[in-house]
């Protein structure tokens, strides 16, 4: 099971009025166990106000450069975020489990290939990782970014990407659409829409040529432009993307008609972790298997309860289960009966899953 470690703040640097960029001071001996790929993330938990809160957040440094950076943007009424903007000082500690995440493909020296990211506003954290990565370890690829923000002033990690623009020319270009400050030419006026996509794919670059495309923003965003790719004849397994948030008003209503529709009938709920062995029963349907058993007294790993980090996975040994949402997983991992614990809702008269994986 995934633990948290107490690792301190070694620097902060603010980005832009609203995000901070964040360094970690990981120790030595604990190096080895938080080595990661591009585009992973941590876990983060802190006290607040007697609270305790969870939350992921993108490492936006690459794993070349020997540093563990996140960003972590202010958003309105968040908890974390308002306390990492607020708070947190240099020489603090917070408590953070080791990278996670699949949002990445291996990187090769003999490669020759084009990628191309759409990002919008901190999503652009994980994006930066990537390009950085594949720009410094394969020579002969290339990358192009259309990044989406509110105002030139909002744009995260602005001078760090004007350095990889100058240190790999004619390797990187970056396009910025802004969707509350004008611009010169229309195209970057505004998000991204099927308009914008068609002009980019035939004025900008062209599928034909793109080996891989990368995508980190909200859910309608990267809906929207996978589909896109998609039609155009471009192969799924090449399109990668992460989400900042999902439709939780749709997943309410999933959660209420299951409830509705399995309503009277129990469940005998088996759950392994930590090398203890717990049971509980349960209504079906009426609640998913993560908050079940936090209820019950549980210590078991999560962060975004979304359906998004993948930190609460285990393996479902027995019975069935409907996951509401699951981008957290790999196709693989859900063949193989890996479910995200904070999605999966009981459906059958019993169930038996393993968070000591």
């Amino acid at each position: 099971m995934s633990k948290f470690y107490t690792i301190p703040v070694s620097n902060i640097e603010q980005s832009t009025p609203d995000c901070r960029i964040i360094t970690l001071d990981i120790p030595k001996d604990l190096q080895t166990e938080f080595a990661f790929k591009q585009g992973q993330y941590l876990t983060l938990k802190a006290d607040i106000n007697g609270t305790e809160v969870r939350r992921s957040y993108s490492l936006c440094s690459s794993p070349l450069d020997h540093q563990w950076q996140i960003g972590i943007k202010k958003i309105p009424n968040g908890k974390f975020s308002t306390f990492a903007n607020d708070i947190l000082k240099v020489g603090d500690s917070i408590e953070v489990m080791a990278p996670q995440g699949h949002f990445y493909i291996d990187v090769s020296e003999s490669t020759d290939r084009e990628y191309v990211a759409f990002a919008a506003g901190s999503g652009i954290t994980p994006v930066h990782s990537i390009i950085t990565t594949h720009l410094e370890a394969e020579p002969n690829s290339s990358f192009t970014l259309f990044y989406i923000n509110q105002s030139t002033q909002s744009i995260i990690l602005k001078e760090s990407i004007e350095a990889l623009k100058n240190k790999y020319i004619g390797r990187f270009r970056v396009f910025h659409f802004l969707t509350r400050e004008k611009r010169a030419a229309e195209l970057f006026n505004g998000r991204i829409d099927t308009v914008k996509l068609e002009a980019i794919f035939s004025s900008i670059c062209s599928t034909e040529n793109i080996n891989d495309y990368f995508l980190c923003g909200p859910e309608s965003m990267i809906h929207l432009i996978k589909d896109y790719l998609v039609n155009q004849g471009v192969d799924e397994s090449n399109v990668h993307f992460e989400l900042f948030g999902t439709n939780a008003e749709h997943s309410k209503e999933r959660q209420e008609s299951i409830a509705v529709e399995f309503a009277g009938k129990s469940c005998d709920l088996t759950v392994k972790e930590g090398g203890k062995t717990f049971d509980i029963t349960v209504p079906q349907g009426e609640s998913n298997v993560l908050d079940i058993a936090l209820a019950h007294h549980a210590d078991l790993p999560f962060a975004c309860k979304g359906g998004v980090c993948a930190t609460c996975k285990c393996k479902l040994e027995e019975g069935k289960v409907e996951m509401i949402v699951s981008y957290g997983l790999e196709q693989d991992e859900i063949d193989n009966g890996y479910i995200l614990s904070c999605q999966a809702v009981p459906l059958s008269e019993k169930i038996i899953v393993d968070f000591d994986i």
